[in-house]
């Protein structure tokens, strides 16, 4: 049980960050400084952006279960 909690912990840390990394800048950060911001969102938020908000919102808390669920288990002794 232990190590599979540890293995999930691992994947879904994993794909958070990518989840993360994937999301479209929202403009003010470094990328502007260089001329990244230059490019204006016409359509706003679409279909993909939320669905990747969504899923990153999912694997936050997958990883917060997990991790409540490890210090339990090192509590209690599982």
């Amino acid at each position: 049980m232990l190590l599979a909690l540890q293995i999930i912990l691992v994947i879904t840390a994993v794909l958070m960050t990518v989840f993360v990394l994937l999301h479209k800048g929202k403009g003010g950060g470094l990328s502007s400084l260089f001329g990244g911001g230059v490019q204006s969102n016409l359509s706003g938020s679409t279909i993909v952006e939320k669905n990747l908000d969504r899923y990153t919102i999912l694997m936050a808390v997958i990883w917060i279960a997990c991790i409540v669920a490890l210090n339990l288990l090192q509590a209690y002794g599982g």
